[in-house]
């Protein structure tokens, strides 16, 4: 009886989801890969400072869920865009950040001043210390049934390294 229940709340799921997804081009089997329950978070952004202090990058973080089909659009239209991905890439080492049923990851959210408030996804910004530069409400990047790339870039690009080295500013004087 378990069985034929879970099955049933699966199929009644992804009809859901489906119906959710007609307007963007989203498989199911994407949103297996994007958030990892089980993983260490704190652990995982640990290594994304280092790795972003030795590469002169910032860190973002995306916090979401795999359920979340606005979670799964950013990430489509940053992978999949050249140019959001190729700056994404060049300034940012990115850390996925699970919150769901499985693990809230409280206690990491707490200490980033609840970003979850905003919805998801939300992003959350540190420089290569792990110190927080900003939380970002992605309902501010959204257009239409997406978000807008031209906004998407403008927030990398405020935070970005060099948009806050107070060096790049006396460059341009």
């Amino acid at each position: 009886m378990k069985k034929l229940l879970f099955i049933a709340s699966f199929i009644i799921i992804g009809f859901g989801v489906k119906a959710q997804t007609a307007a963007t081009p989203v498989k199911l089997t994407d949103t297996a890969k994007l958030y990892h329950p089980e993983a260490d978070a704190k652990s995982d952004i640990v290594n994304a400072v280092k790795k972003a202090s030795a590469e002169h990058k910032n860190v973002l973080l995306q916090i979401g869920g795999n359920w979340c089909i606005w979670c799964i659009r950013f990430n489509d239209l940053v992978t999949r865009d050249p140019d959001l991905n190729k700056y994404v890439r060049d300034n940012y080492v990115i850390v996925h950040v699970n919150y769901s049923k499985e693990n809230t990851n409280d206690k990491l959210l707490a200490e980033l001043g609840y970003p979850q408030r905003f919805g998801f996804p939300v992003f959350v910004v540190l420089d290569d210390k792990g110190n927080r530069l900003n939380t970002e409400n992605s309902s501010y990047l959204e257009e239409g049934k997406g978000h807008s790339k031209e906004k998407v870039m403008g927030f990398f690009k405020d935070w970005s390294p060099a948009a806050i080295d107070p060096k790049s500013y006396d460059k341009a004087k």
